[in-house]
């Protein structure tokens, strides 16, 4: 049962947050949409600052917040929509280092300080100059964000070591309702679905992510053509975009692989329904929603043993080792022909995922930051 009430003590005026979202994370997308609607339901004022993209999909709108407009930019006239939305707010919330880094140039230079929040997804990567900017990056937002809430003990640490004043564990929960396939049906008909996606009578496999560097998806190709020689073919889809896209599409043609590119899509859930198995071959994302997401469906998963992969889903996936496409490929074709093996994971996804925090946790968890960092010190 959610408890509601008014976040406003003693007559005081509602608590008044602004949500700071680059938009480039799914998790975070979600994460921010889930805690909008649950602080606007304890009667916090909530203002989420975002690309339109991530209104149009996410519609934070819909759950009570209002939204600004604020583009996926550090240029000045990007920091001064973003000023502007900030002030008065008794609290900023940023969303990720790139978010967080705007956010704290937003509120630089202002009389009165406002606290901030930072809420660290994921580690970025980059290599040679670009990787000695992202660190000079981090240690910026970690000294400056008052309370930086790691969603894995990983980012915790490291934002311990970047200097942050107070670092906090704080997972996020996927926003509910989450209707998992019933025990006694954990194979239902999916026909129509499957037929839609191109994969009638073959086993089909699902991937998601941004197509760029560091997500694994040249393993994933690697793999593809190692099953091609199975009877018959698994199909593998790709949802997500990114600047690889002609570079993979590029090769699934010239090497023929039975691989689709779909394109960015907000329908994960419903692409799992249809799926034999969920792939994931990069450690990358610290809490994954397509790895969350095949837990709740009860989709066996199979998952590089690498970054809080393992946290996050226990013993509840096949494990491969990071960068290796033989043992993926292995993993695929072993469990495809091991239905009771894809049962047990399956049983073991529920059970794990009820370890997870729920949404009414992690706003109370949120809120209870919130509140140490906004209201008075009692008087002795």
């Amino acid at each position: 049962m959610t408890l509601v009430s008014s976040h406003s003590p003693h007559g005081q005026a509602p608590l008044r947050t602004v949500q700071v979202l680059g938009g480039g994370n799914a998790a975070g997308s979600a994460h921010v949409r889930s805690l909008a609607a649950g602080l606007v339901a304890r009667g916090v004022k909530v203002t989420v600052c975002a690309p339109l993209e991530a209104e149009r999909v996410h519609d934070f709108t819909g759950v009570g917040a209002d939204h600004v407009h604020v583009p996926r930019s550090s240029d000045p006239v990007a920091v001064a929509a973003l000023r502007t939305a900030c002030a008065g707010a008794d609290l900023v919330h940023a969303h990720g280092l790139h978010a967080s880094f705007r956010a704290a140039l937003a509120l630089g230079g202002r009389r009165v300080r406002t606290p901030l929040v930072v809420t660290w997804y994921d580690r970025a990567h980059a290599e040679g100059v670009r990787a000695h900017l992202l660190r000079a990056l981090e240690r910026r937002v970690m000294r400056t964000a008052t309370v930086v809430l790691g969603t894995t003990s990983q980012l915790v640490d490291r934002a311990r070591r970047a200097g942050a004043r107070d670092a906090r564990l704080a997972a996020v929960a996927l926003p509910a309702p989450r209707r998992p396939a019933e025990p006694e049906d954990p194979d239902p008909p999916r026909p129509k679905a499957r037929a839609e996606l191109g994969a009638t009578g073959r086993p089909l496999l699902l991937a998601a992510g941004p197509l760029d560097r560091h997500r694994g998806h040249d393993v994933l190709l690697d793999a593809a053509g190692a099953w091609r020689g199975l009877d018959p073919v698994p199909l593998l889809l790709v949802a997500g975009e990114g600047p690889l896209r002609a570079e993979l599409q590029r090769r699934i043609q010239d090497e023929e692989l039975p691989v689709r590119l779909l394109g960015r899509r907000d329908d994960i859930a419903e692409l799992l329904a249809a799926a034999d198995l969920a792939l994931l071959p990069s450690g990358r994302e610290a809490r994954s929603v397509l790895a969350q997401e095949a837990l709740y469906a009860r989709v066996p998963l199979v998952a590089a043993e690498a970054g809080s992969v393992p946290e996050l889903v226990g013993d509840a996936a096949e494990f491969v080792p990071y960068g290796d496409s033989g043992a993926l490929a292995d993993a695929v074709v072993r469990l495809l022909g091991d239905p009771e093996r894809r049962r047990e994971l399956g049983e073991k996804g529920i059970r794990q995922a009820a370890t997870w925090p729920t949404e009414d946790q992690t706003v109370a968890q949120v809120l209870s930051v919130y509140d140490e960092l906004t209201q008075p010190e009692p008087m002795l």
